[in-house]
Order: C-alpha cells, then structure tokens, then sequence
C-alpha cells in the first residue's frame, strides 16, 4: 500500500515514517514515564532493582531498535540519537554515552572498512573476484556457494569485521560483472545479506573469528573450575558452524534466487580480465604485506602471550597511518568513509554499555532465565540461547554473553545441566545476530551495498533466525552428544 500522500501545498508527505517515528518517541515515553517496575530475583534469592535510569536504558533501546528496523531517519543519525537522549534524559552522564563512541571496537570497525577501501584501490579485490570466478564457473548459484565457502574460510583465521572488510570489495567487483543496472537485484541481496549472515556463521569455528569466544570461556573458567581449549572449541563448533554456513546457501537460493541462473562467457571474460591486469603493482604488493603482516600478528595473540596485551584495534589502525604514509590513500579517500556505518556501530556501543552499565541488561536476562528456571533441561538451553540471540542484535555479543552466561551457569546446576552445553548454544547464536544491522559489523558493511533495507533484513532475518535455532536444538540433541559433549551432569 502507498503510504505517501500529497498535502495541498504539493510536499509528499511520508506517512509510514511519521507514524513509526512516533511509535518509536510513544514506547520510549511510556516505558521511561513509568511507575517503578518489580525486582528480578536471581537464582539465590537475591533482589535486582531495576533503577530510574536501567528503565531509561530499555526505554531507549525500544526507541533505537524501532528507528533502526524501519530507518526512519539514516541508520548513522539514530546512533547519534542514543547518545544524545542518555545525555539529556540523564540515562548516563554524556562523558561515558558519547565516550563509547570512540571506544575501540568501533575505531577496529573503521580500520577494517580502510582495508576494504586499500584492497578495491590497488587492484586486489577485482584479482581475488576474477580468480574465484575462473573456479566456480558461470552458475550463479555457485558463484553464492564460492563466496560463502571463502567468506567463512576466511573467519577462521581473522576476525569476522576484518573479513566483511575483505569481502565486500570483492563483492562488488562480482556483482558489476552481473549487471550494469542500477538498483537493487535478488543476487545483490543475496550476495551481500549472505556474506554478513555467513561472517557470523564462520567466526563461531575459531577464537580468532570474534571476541565473544574468549569472554565466554573465561566466564565458564572462573565459574567451573574448567578450561575449554582453542582446538576443543573448534571441534565442537565446527560441524554447526559449517552446516549453518550450506543451510544459508539454501536458504538464499529459495528466497533470493539469482534473475540469471546462468551469465554466458563470465568465465572467459573474468580469465581475460585477469589478464589485463598484469603483474602486480608496487602498492599491490605494498598493500599485501601490511595487511598480512597485521592479520598474522592478530592471529597470534591467541598463541604467543608476550602478544597478547597490544590492543587489537590499535594493532589494526597501523595499516591505516601506513596506508597513507606510503601514499596509497590520500586525503579523499578519507572523506569517503562511509560514516554512516561507523556512526551507526558507535551509537550500539554506546547502547549496549548503557543497558550493562545501567543494570538494566542483567535485569533482563535474570528476569527471562527465571520463568525457566523449573522447565525441562531442553527448554532452559533453548531459552539461554534464544535470549542471548536477541540481545546480540542489540548489544555488543560480548555484553549480551557477559550479561547472561554467568546467570545461566548458576542456574543450569539445578537442572542437572552440564556448563559445557550452556556456553556453546550461548555463543552459537552469539555469532548470528540476523535481525538488525547493529547486531554486527559485517551486517552494516553489507547495508553499505544498498542492495537492501534495514526493514528487509529484519525480514528475512526472522526466517533465518528460525533455521539457526533449529540447527541449536539439533547440536544440544544429537551432534555435541556424538562429538562427546556432556550434555547432562551425572
């Protein structure tokens, strides 16, 4: 239905975005206007009272998750406004709401989308794209396959923004051999949409995929007694992780399925690109040795501890000033930051430290893990691990783990359920936020693409939201017990 219309003066007047405009200001007012909510009691007994400025942070986070889902205003501006309505409805003093948005995650975010912008500089993405596509042919479905299969290689080895990053340039030089028309196509959605859903999918394989994996096991650690090691957590996650990596090749080919099944002489065509490039160019080789060099020495924090201490946004920001030390960006590529995504990522930073900091995130989470606490085992699993995948839609996945594994491993002893289990559903659906750009950063540096909407990736997110906790209950159920995870304690 057409939801504009035209006033006598002749403006159109966008009606659809007044009106979710204002559902968003109405929630935000009802919640924060209200009464006094009532305590959460954890598994001991013990009261959590939800203050005036945690019921101001769930206020705000119905007004922000509104304004985002149906983009009433640019996704970059309602982060700004998460800032700004902590500061002036004295939800958090605006030192600490504006301070998040320079906090390193998001200064990691912007050094990985100048990685992306050095690789489509130089010449190195459209050389990854031709050599691909030379591989899997001229079936689109397997050019969806290729690039999912590399998307989720990658993640395994580097963190899963550095690899959207990576990916996206590469993206774009594939989908400019598909069409020149401008617009949004099935392909371009499903390419794009795809590598965000399947960075996440990938980076739960490996602890240098995200940071969500450390925080998690050291929680398990302090709480158990018991450690989880790199390669036992691979092996546990790497079965899920990869089937859900094929379920989402399916699942975009039913419902993105490309316009062209087939594009005629792509495999010639990209062998004769390939060709015209000629060897490699000085800043080419420049620029691979950098960005090796940064990804090699994140990939051995995990194992040498001498590494472990330097900050890996700080590491990361050293290919940026050497960027333009050896002058392969300038000062325009600068300005073609896309600041909206930046801007967006900093405004769920600081959403996600004002609902933690303010209390109102773990009133949440013992509120929801309590009307579980006599259900069956299976249900109470299922209920940690559907939580933790709403919250990390919202919030830092590494919030959304801290807020809720903790309470979950002292709950899951009276049920007779074993830790282990806890903390894998937890981070299984920790690595998927399939529901808001914000859940992730590889969801924004899709939504840079165009190729889809805020409003349609919420969508089409429920669906896979679906499919990834079916895949959940199908690894608490039968594949962890085969693998040998303790699912029950004795």
């Amino acid at each position: 239905m057409n939801t504009q219309a035209t006033a006598s003066s002749g403006v159109q007047i966008d009606w659809k975005r007044i009106i979710f405009l204002m559902i968003g200001v109405i929630l935000f007012a009802v919640v924060y206007y209200s009464p006094p909510w009532p305590d959460a009691l954890d598994p001991m007994g013990k009261a959590f009272t939800l203050s005036p400025q945690g019921k101001g942070a769930i206020a705000l986070f119905l007004l922000a998750g509104t304004w985002w889902v149906f983009e009433v205003v640019p996704i970059g501006v309602t982060g700004l406004l998460i800032g700004v309505v902590q500061a002036l409805f004295f939800i958090r003093p605006a030192a600490d709401a504006f301070k998040d948005f320079m906090d390193p995650s998001v200064l990691f975010i912007f050094g990985s989308l100048i990685i992306g912008t050095v690789f489509t500089k130089v010449g190195i993405t459209k050389r990854l794209a031709y050599k691909m596509l030379m591989i899997v042919g001229e079936r689109t479905s397997m050019i969806y396959l290729g690039c999912f299969v590399v998307t989720a290689l990658l993640t395994h080895v580097m963190a899963h923004t550095a690899v959207a990053a990576t990916m996206y340039p590469l993206l774009l030089s594939i989908y400019t051999l598909y069409t020149d028309e401008e617009g949004p196509t099935r392909f371009g959605k499903g390419l794009f949409m795809g590598m965000a859903f399947v960075a996440g999918a990938g980076s739960i394989i490996t602890l240098l995929g995200a940071a969500r994996g450390i925080v998690a096991l050291g929680f398990y650690e302090e709480i158990t007694s018991k450690t989880i090691s790199f390669f036992e957590l691979s092996y546990y996650m790497f079965p899920v992780g990869w089937c859900m990596v094929l379920l989402l090749w399916v699942f975009f080919m039913v419902f993105f399925k490309p316009e062209k099944a087939v594009i005629p002489g792509l495999r010639e065509k990209a062998r004769q690109l390939s060709t015209e490039m000629g060897p490699f160019s000085r800043h080419e080789i420049i620029a691979t040795a950098i960005i090796f060099g940064v990804i090699l020495f994140l990939s051995m924090q995990s194992f040498i501890p001498a590494l472990k201490p330097f900050n890996k946004a700080a590491v990361l920001l050293v290919s940026t000033i050497l960027f333009f030390i050896v002058g392969i960006l300038d000062i325009r590529d600068l300005e073609n930051v896309p600041w909206n995504i930046i801007l967006l990522f900093a405004g769920a930073m600081s959403m996600g430290f004002c609902l933690w900091q303010t209390g109102a995130a773990e009133w949440l989470a013992i509120n929801w893990l309590d009307l579980f606490k006599n259900a069956h085992w299976f249900v109470f699993v299922m209920a940690i691990a559907f939580f933790v995948m709403v919250m990390t839609n919202f919030i830092m996945n590494v919030a959304a783990i801290a807020i809720s594994v903790p309470v979950a491993l002292v709950v899951a002893p009276y049920l007779g359920v074993a830790p282990e289990v806890i903390v894998f559903a937890a981070l299984v659906t920790a690595g998927m936020p399939f529901l808001l750009l914000v859940g992730a950063a590889p969801n924004a540096i899709a939504y840079n693409s165009g190729q889809f909407t805020s409003g349609e990736f919420f969508g089409y997110g429920i669906p896979a939201s679906i499919l990834l906790m079916a895949l959940v209950a199908l690894a608490v159920l039968l594949i962890w017990p085969l693998l040998g995870m303790p699912i029950l304690l004795n």
